[in-house]
């Protein structure tokens, strides 16, 4: 388990992607001895024109049931419509990091990139079958073999974690040394903590979705603060309780970096009186993500045998986060993109995507195979379980 702008910036892949685009394959042969950079800026753009000049905007292309597996097709629409990412596998940038690492296991984001490659060039309304790219998520995390419904967010994180081993920057990781930044200033301790973790752990992936978090932990009896950064790949929010039927997302983020009290057995040991002590704890977030995902706590610990069908009222655009961030920080606000759906019950559950299509604006609804055009209006509802934001400096809205 993990620990858990419109720009076409493109970099010129190790083999331009003809068999992927069928559309290529002709002006491949009328212009082969263009240089690279001409070829895939060639490339781009037919594939842009493609986009506007078709019926239906690109993307828009549902996902076949295999048997219980709308956990996994809801998570890979919002995938689908995260752009940086898309973009990363269309401009088949992910062969650059998989060439560079000369790395064996490749199968999982190779089969990921063909998925996306194959859901924004289809020129079909048919709907794809992901049956490979599920052969491979199950090698590489053995829990979704078989046809078992399965939570969405949990099979995010294992996806994010396959993906990101396979393009890691780093091919051989450093040995783990303890070094004391106790002596630094939070903000430099901090940043610290960050370059040691991507020392470890870089990659596209990490490039767009961790973030770090700060736990500060303070002693009622001498006032000592120990402070320790931690990477997100997600939070998870519990659901606020109050004595009407709707919270905010706000009343989720404000409980879930609540001061708690840690008393009697959980009392720690401060790192000044060597014993034993009562203390506060308090998480703010350091570093804001460019997405950040954020998983509405519905299910019980003890997992599905309960569900919280809580309205929890999120903000479309601005969510204005700079009131839980550790410093001053001006990059804290966010525009939704995609949701992850779940209806029904713990017993029979149906899950659903609501993303909005980064090259329309526009709203739609992925039901397995269906897609169907939505209002924005219809995007906030009791279903909604894991919410996709994207920093609002790099935001389409």
């Amino acid at each position: 388990m993990p620990s858990m702008r419109q720009s076409y910036t493109v970099t010129v892949p190790e083999e331009p992607p003809a068999a992927a685009f069928p559309f290529l394959k002709q002006e491949m042969r009328r212009k082969g001895s263009m240089s690279g950079s001409v070829l895939v800026s060639t490339f781009v753009g037919l594939l842009i024109n493609q986009a506007k000049n078709s019926k239906s905007a690109q993307g828009l292309v549902g996902l076949k049931n295999l048997g219980n597996t709308c956990f996994m097709n809801s998570i890979l629409q919002c995938l689908s419509n995260t752009q940086s990412l898309r973009d990363y596998c269309l401009h088949n940038s992910h062969r650059r990091d998989l060439n560079n690492n000369s790395r064996t296991n490749t199968a999982l984001m190779e089969e990921f990139a063909k998925l996306i490659q194959t859901m924004w060039t289809s020129t079909s309304s048919e709907a794809v079958s992901p049956s490979e790219f599920k052969t491979q998520i199950q090698r590489y995390a053995p829990r979704f073999v078989g046809y078992n419904q399965q939570d969405a967010q949990e099979f995010l994180r294992f996806l994010l974690d396959g993906l990101h081993n396979e393009v890691n920057r780093v091919t051989v990781r450093p040995r783990g040394t303890v070094e004391d930044f106790d002596h630094l200033p939070d903000e430099e301790k901090g940043k610290k903590m960050w370059s040691k973790y991507l020392e470890r752990e870089d990659s596209k992936i990490v490039d767009l979705f961790v973030g770090q978090l700060k736990s500060s932990l303070t002693c009622s009896h001498c006032g000592f603060c120990s402070t320790v950064f931690d990477p997100f790949w997600d939070l998870s929010l519990p659901i606020a309780k109050k004595g009407y039927g709707e919270v905010s997302l706000m009343d989720c983020m404000r409980l879930f970096t609540k001061e708690d009290v840690l008393d009697g057995d959980e009392k720690p040991t401060c790192y000044r009186c060597k014993a034993r002590r009562r203390c506060t704890k308090k998480f703010t977030l350091q570093k804001f993500p460019k997405i950040l995902v954020l998983h509405l706590k519905r299910f019980s610990e003890a997992r599905r045998t309960s569900k919280l069908s809580t309205f929890v009222n999120f903000p479309m655009k601005d969510l204005d986060l700079r009131e839980f961030a550790s410093e001053n920080s001006t990059n804290a606000v966010y525009n939704l993109y995609a949701v992850s759906n779940h209806s029904g019950t713990t017993m029979g559950g149906h899950y659903t995507a609501y993303c909005r299509n980064p090259s329309s604006g526009e709203w739609y609804t992925f039901n397995d195979s269906r897609v169907t055009p939505m209002s924005s209006s219809q995007v906030r509802s009791s279903d909604a379980y894991v919410l996709f934001y994207e920093l609002a400096t790099s935001s389409r809205m």
